[in-house]
Formats: C-alpha cells, structure tokens, sequence
C-alpha cells in the first residue's frame, strides 16, 4: 500500500516524499481493518509494517514551508509529533492551555457557544509559553446558523444555505471579512470553514445528513464561488480557513459522527463535490479538512485514513497546503475499532498533516489525550511504521500554513 507523504524542498520546489510499505493496514485495537484501495470490499486482518522506502517527486514549492523544514530539521521526534496534534478545549478553560503550549502542541480547538471575558488576553498569555515565541493556531468552528462558537464575539451568522439564497458573492465575502477580524481580535487565526459540500436539502444537519442548511448550495458552481469568497474573506483577515470535507460530503449515506458512511461514488463525486475544492484550491486554498466517510470507487477506507484520497488531492488537484483530518474520535472511526492514537498514526501514514480528535472535558483530560497520541506517534517513528522524515514534513506544513517560522 503506498503512503504519500508530503513534504521536503529545494529551492522553488517541494519534494514529496512518498513512503512505500508492504502490508500496513489500520493498526487497530479490533480484530480486522479495511485495507485502502479503489475495491470497497477489500479486508483484510491489523498487521504491522514491513520496512520503509523513499523517494521523491517535484511539486510547486514555497519557501515558507522550505524554511519551515529547515526550521524543524534539529527538533527531536516528540516535538514533530506534538505539533501535528490539535487539543480540543472548551473557551472557559483557555487559562489551563498553559501546558499545551509549552509542549509544543500545534494548535488548540475551541468550543462553546460564549468566550470568557478577556479571551483575547489569555490567549496571549498562552500563546507566550510556546516553543521559541511561535504562535499555536487557534481555531474553531465557525460557519454561521447552527454551527458557529463565540457568539458573543462574533455575533449571529445565517447559515450557509441562507448566505447562498440571499447575498451576492461579494457579501459573503464580506461577511467573510467581518467574521474573520471579530475572531482575530479575540485571538483565534484558524476558521475551519467554510463547508464545500454540495447539498441543497433544507434541514439541519442531524445522523441522516451531515451537511443540509450547512452547505451554500445543490449547485456545485454555486458552492464554488460562494465557498470561495467566504474563504477570502477570512484570509483578508489573516485568519486561516480550512475548508471541508474533502472529497466532499454531500449525498453521502449519514453523518460520520454516528457511525461509518459513504459518500456519493467517485465517478460522480469528479463532476459534482469536487469542483468546489478545485475552486478553492485555485484561489489559494491554505487548509484543507478531510472526511471520514469512505468513497465508493475509490476507497474503502475513510477519507481521513486514506493515501489514495490524499494523492488525488495533492496530485489530481495540485493541493501543497495543510491537509486535516475530520475528528478521529467520530463514529466513523469507532465502528473500526480505532482508537484514536492508532487512528492518528494510520492519518499522518496516509499522508495528513495534522489530525483532531474529540470533545473538550476537563482540561487535564484533552491534556491526557493529546499525550496519548504523541506517544503512539514517537513509537510509531522508533518501530519503523512512520518516518522521521513524514513528520518533519508535517510539522513543517503546520508552521509554514501561518508563516510563523523566523527565516532571516
């Protein structure tokens, strides 16, 4: 099975490095997993990895992400691993984020429908204790209707399906903008919005639909430009979107959340959901969140555990920026008996960059969490199944995505 892991540079160009290895399937803590391929009826038993090989292949480059590389070249295997993980936090606890930074940890996950008084400031504070002054990114949902945090800061946000009815392009671009500078003035740098799904089913997302009120729009060419300049808008305001959910959810047979999913199949999906991201992508697309539903045709596996699906999007689609997972601790994942550590190993092997997991409890809990998958990552580097190489790669990715890295 391959693994395409991105990326090493050299001068105006980045290299790819794609990893090779015999027999490597889920790793779970279930008696069987589902091996990745264009057969949706492929299984086959958890085993480990043979050895690995390299090589290389030139893509578009930047420099950023070239002297981010550099940048992490020294950094031992814990701090890699540590910088592809995003802890979930509820806004309240901010405060107890101390460690997180101190860590290393390449970002935070906000929820919680208010921000405390004076998050702005925390979030300053813990941003201080990070590893040599870099910024972690801040991010949070916030797409508008039923799926938005922070409301006190930013305010009420229609849906998406409402945004595509009633505004122009260039108003949702403008809402973009506002949506973008409130959350920057409160400290948060990473939207993950806006959805690029196709779906024009006027319901509330639920188990039977993902998507409904959250996409813009049935029309792909409608999504295209709607998503798009929702996405500009928030870069306008220096904050990062990441758009979702890659290869695209709509159609699809239930929500991943509640358990596993197909999305519509591949030969459709290459006329209707992708051309939203391909859109996006062209105009400068820095995130991208993939899906943990499986594609007909062209994997069994979901989304976020897949090379094939991330060969398709750095290679069909030209992609060189952050690929995302969907939480790993959906019911996608579960119903293969995944836990999330091996589920984080099994994403950055596909080729992620960085994954997310879970809900906020206690402070000490995401804190717990996000311990147990650096562990199962460094172990994963010591006993062969992940390249020292990938995770710079992805720490790099992670750094380069807010040129945060001092390169003079």
């Amino acid at each position: 099975m391959a693994r395409r892991r991105g990326a090493l540079l050299n001068g105006v160009s980045a290299l790819v490095t794609v990893v090779v290895g015999a027999g490597i399937l889920l790793g779970t803590a279930g008696p069987s997993a589902v091996a990745d391929g264009a057969s949706t009826t492929t299984t086959a038993a958890a085993t480990s990895t043979t050895s690995i090989q390299t090589t290389t292949t030139a893509v578009p480059g930047s420099s950023n992400l070239m002297c981010a590389l550099n940048y992490v070249s020294n950094w031992s295997v814990a701090q890699l691993a540590n910088q592809t993980i995003v802890v979930p936090v509820s806004a309240a606890n901010l405060g107890a984020m101390v460690p997180a930074a101190q860590a290393g940890y390449g970002g935070l996950l906000l929820f919680g429908s208010s921000a405390p008084v004076n998050m702005g400031e925390t979030i300053s504070r813990v941003q201080a204790r990070t590893l040599d002054k870099y910024p972690m990114m801040i991010m949070t949902d916030e797409e508008g209707g039923g799926v938005q945090r922070l409301t006190n800061v930013i305010g009420s946000i229609p849906w998406a399906q409402t945004m595509g009815k009633n505004l122009t392009p260039s108003q949702i671009r403008g809402r973009g903008l506002h949506i973008g500078t409130s959350l920057l003035s409160a400290g948060v740098n990473v939207d993950l919005a806006p959805v690029l799904d196709v779906d024009g089913r006027t319901v509330e997302p639920g188990a039977s639909d993902p998507d409904g009120l959250r996409s813009f729009s049935g029309t792909p060419s409608v999504v295209a430009s709607d998503g798009t300049a929702f996405m500009s808008g928030l870069r306008s305001a220096d904050v990062t979107p990441v758009v979702k959910h890659f290869p695209g959810l709509g159609g699809s047979s239930r929500n991943t959340d509640y358990g596993p999913a197909t999305t519509l199949p591949w030969s459709v999906l290459k006329r209707t959901g992708l051309v939203p991201f391909e859109t996006a992508i062209a105009n400068g697309a820095p995130g991208v969140m993939l899906s943990n539903a499986s594609v007909p045709g062209l994997t069994p596996l979901p989304a976020s555990l897949s090379s094939v699906v991330v060969q398709e999007l750095r290679e069909s689609l030209g992609f060189s920026g952050l690929i995302m997972t969907d939480s790993l601790s959906a019911g996608a994942m579960s119903a293969l008996h995944l836990a999330v550590p091996a589920a984080a190993v099994r994403a950055l092997q596909a080729g992620a960059n960085m994954v997310l997991f879970g809900s906020p409890g206690s402070a000490a809990t995401s804190l717990a969490a996000a311990r147990q998958v650096s562990n199962a990552l460094v172990k994963a580097v010591a006993d062969g199944v992940l390249s020292r190489a990938a995770l710079e790669g992805d720490a790099a990715q992670v750094l380069a995505t807010r040129n945060v890295v001092p390169c003079q």
